[in-house]
């Protein structure tokens, strides 16, 4: 029997979950006797240590902002130009990831967080595991933890992190610019949407775990708008139920969503969407080509995904929302201009640099 194994971090439902739930159901489709395993590395090393760890950096990024960006930034993204170790990681680490690897025996290993990417690399290096090792990368960037050179392949979100990787030594045969996957329930977008009309219905997401500036931006939305507004409130309960209490005529809240069915129903009923740069929510729909607003970024990664997603010209910076009076004037009048049509070339221009191959197909092939 053929075996996949995947490598995310964290128990929370993340960007790096989501991606490796996505492959699955793809490999699953393609051949329903494929074993595939998800292996949540830290928790399988120390137990509920885990859960500790999650709630610490979820309330760091909460709390202490700058401090998170600063540091994230000087750890992980300077001076990509060299190559940096982390041997406190192989000490924690590397000999569970070797017993997981021996009891899962892979064809495959598929990374969708930098750590078990940077913990096999080093396997390869010291000649100690010849299994096919494939990134996935779950933003718009590469940082210093991914594993670069010793792994098998890459799948990157858009050509110039292909440029990235080329310069660091990686043959062009071994990178695919595959959009960050996304889910096989998510589908094109049939319904060609007219942008020049009275009423609007927008989505609003504020994360997995509804973390951010949600509640003061729906404060933003009067009674009378024009805009309908779809909002997804995550595992945030408390904002969730507030929502629900408030009856607002113009918004519906929405639980978190686990069901990628109905979120792709959500996608086809809306005209655009505001949320912050995570990596799977922008390709998603970025696939579907629904404008982007991006109205908050986390410090850390989702700051350096909207910074090369505004270079790119595939998502409009809208994180000046606090100043505007009614915002949802100012998002029919982006929609109603040049600036949408602008948009809307940029996002041809990327479809068309994307690999024809779909990542699923790729990794059955390798594992048949």
């Amino acid at each position: 029997m053929k075996r996949v194994l995947f490598l995310p971090l964290l128990q929370f439902p993340s960007g790096h979950h989501q991606t490796a739930d996505a492959l699955k159901e793809g490999l699953l489709l393609l051949d329903p006797h494929i074993q595939c395993e998800k292996i949540e590395l830290l928790s399988s090393t120390f137990g509920k240590v885990e859960s500790f760890i999650s709630k610490f950096y979820l309330q760091w990024i909460d709390r202490f902002p700058k401090t998170y960006s600063l540091l994230y930034r000087q750890s992980l993204f300077r001076e990509l130009n060299k190559t940096k170790k982390f041997p406190q990681y192989e000490v924690l680490f590397l000999n569970h990831l070797k017993k997981v690897i021996s009891e899962t025996n892979p064809n495959v290993i598929i990374c969708t967080h930098a750590l078990p990417s940077y913990l096999l690399s080093r396997l390869k290096a010291a000649g100690e595991l010849k299994i096919p090792v494939i990134n996935v990368y779950t933003d718009y960037f590469i940082h210093h933890l991914w594993g670069i050179e010793e792994i098998d392949y890459h799948f990157v979100g858009h050509p110039y992190m292909k440029e990235f990787l080329r310069e660091k030594g990686v043959h062009e045969s071994r990178i695919f610019v595959t959009g960050i996957p996304i889910h096989p329930k998510i589908t094109k977008n049939t319904n060609k949407h007219r942008y020049r009309k009275q009423s609007y219905c927008g989505l609003i997401s504020g994360g997995s775990l509804g973390v951010g500036v949600l509640a003061k931006l729906l404060e933003k939305i009067p009674a009378d708008d024009r805009i309908d507004y779809y909002v997804l409130c995550g595992k945030n309960r408390r904002i969730y139920e507030q929502l629900m209490n408030m009856n607002h005529p113009k918004i519906t809240p929405f639980p978190y969503i686990s069901s990628r069915e109905e979120m792709n129903d959500l996608y086809n009923q809306v005209d655009f969407i505001m949320t912050k740069p995570g990596g799977v929510t922008v390709s998603e729909c970025l696939f579907k080509k629904i404008p982007i607003f991006v109205y908050h970024a986390l410090p850390g990664q989702e700051e350096i995904n909207l910074q090369q997603l505004k270079d790119l010209g595939i998502v409009f910076d809208f994180q000046k929302w606090y100043q505007m009076g009614n915002i949802s004037e100012r998002l029919i009048d982006i929609l109603h201009s040049e600036h949408l049509s602008n948009y809307l070339t940029k996002l041809d221009e990327y479809h068309k640099r994307l690999s024809p191959i779909e990542p699923a197909r790729f990794i059955y092939n390798l594992v048949k």
